[in-house]
């Protein structure tokens, strides 16, 4: 043996496997051909990628250390090492700490997907919460195999293209010798198996698609956009594997009089003309008021309007609001006042307003008021 696979590495002969591994790796880099430019890296790249061949495997390398050739055998891989061979999985493993070796056939059966489904609910369902039955379609267990995937219940036979590997390999020569690359069997597509007779309902995947209905419970304070996981309610998996999750997202819809921010609900209240001239008390029906079994205490919120209030004001009535998802105590009823001028008069009314303008003294023409402040500031301006 007139190689010296040791100094060829640079490593001593009671070398660790891990030492071995860093040194070949580190004269891959340096020496690969799609790297290294120098006359000779080629063939300086082969003969690391023997020495490594030897020393990685304890068999070789108890024959090489007892002077003994152990690359005398034939088989598939790189050629050309002195009669030897040696597998390109084997560089793979040592550059890039991975494996292309084979796997083994994978299994038919897999868990599920998960699943995403949307629920559209109104604005009271959502602040008070309630059990909600919905209908999906999702992957179930096929029920005519049982998930086998066999039309007669017998069981997958072992691929006669791969012999149960999952896997075929291919050969392709290159200026550095032959290549050996594995992929998928085509014929099992990976499995190692094959089933004869696929069940018809489900062609051999043990799941089909059926609809079917859930319960839902949605609890109180939710907002558009919150998820509810459903534990194993999604697709079932390939071959009868455990099913995924099912979320359940909600949309909130808009509602007619009320409007949410964040735990707060927002409303308008129109208010008489001498309503909010000469001040009132006012009873507004509460979101509360469209649950069911309401109290009449709870459907009503007692609003007090002070004397000379304006429109945009705005009056809050504490813990009229959301409950709130995540803690305890309800958000606010906030109103905004719009004071409503009547838009038609009969006579009476008509005549009470001007005898009240001419009190005033404003049944003279309209002019705009404006503050001291505004004056003050427009004078200083120019001063």
């Amino acid at each position: 043996m007139t190689t010296d696979y040791y100094s060829l590495l640079g490593v001593p002969r009671d070398a660790s496997d891990e030492d071995i591994k860093k040194a070949y790796r580190k004269l891959a880099m340096k020496y690969h051909p799609d790297v290294a430019t120098e006359e000779g890296s080629a063939d300086m790249f082969k003969k690391i990628g023997e020495a490594y061949e030897v020393l990685s495997d304890p068999q070789k390398k108890q024959i090489y250390d007892l002077g003994g050739d152990p690359l005398g055998g034939g088989g598939a891989g790189f050629s050309g090492f002195g009669g030897g061979t040696f597998d390109f999985s084997t560089i793979m493993d040592a550059m890039f700490g991975g494996s292309m070796s084979s796997r083994g056939p994978r299994s038919r059966v897999a868990r599920g997907q998960d699943r995403l489904e949307r629920l559209a609910v109104n604005l009271v369902d959502a602040a008070f919460g309630l059990t909600h039955e919905m209908s999906i379609e999702s992957l179930a267990l096929c029920s005519t195999c049982t998930g086998s995937g066999s039309s007669d219940g017998s069981q997958a036979t072992t691929c006669r293209t791969c012999q149960g590997r999952g896997e075929v390999t291919q050969v392709q020569r290159s200026f550095i010798g032959d290549i050996r690359t594995s992929s998928p069997c085509p014929q099992c597509r990976g499995y190692g198996s094959v089933i004869e007779n696929p069940c018809q309902d489900c062609y051999g995947e043990g799941r089909v698609k059926t609809p079917r209905k859930l319960t839902v419970k949605i609890p109180p304070g939710v907002s558009t956009g919150n998820r509810i996981r459903l534990e194993s309610q999604g697709d079932v998996g390939p071959g009868g594997g455990p099913a995924g999750d099912l979320y359940v997202e909600l949309v909130v819809k808009d509602h007619d009089m009320f409007t949410r921010n964040g735990d707060h609900l927002e409303a308008s209240l129109k208010v008489p003309m001498t309503a909010a001239a000469l001040g009132a008390e006012l009873h507004m029906p509460t979101l509360d008021a469209e649950k069911e079994d309401c109290p009449d205490d709870d459907a009503l919120a007692t609003v007090t309007i002070n004397a000379g209030t304006q429109t945009g004001s705005r009056l809050v009535v504490k813990g009229r609001g959301v409950p709130k998802l995540r803690g305890r105590g309800r958000g606010d009823l906030i109103i905004h006042v719009v004071v409503e001028t009547p838009t038609k008069l009969d006579d009476p009314q008509r005549e009470l307003l001007t005898q009240l303008a001419q009190v005033r003294g404003e049944d003279g023409p309209v002019r705009p008021k404006a503050d001291r402040g505004f004056f003050d500031r427009l004078r200083g301006a120019f001063s």
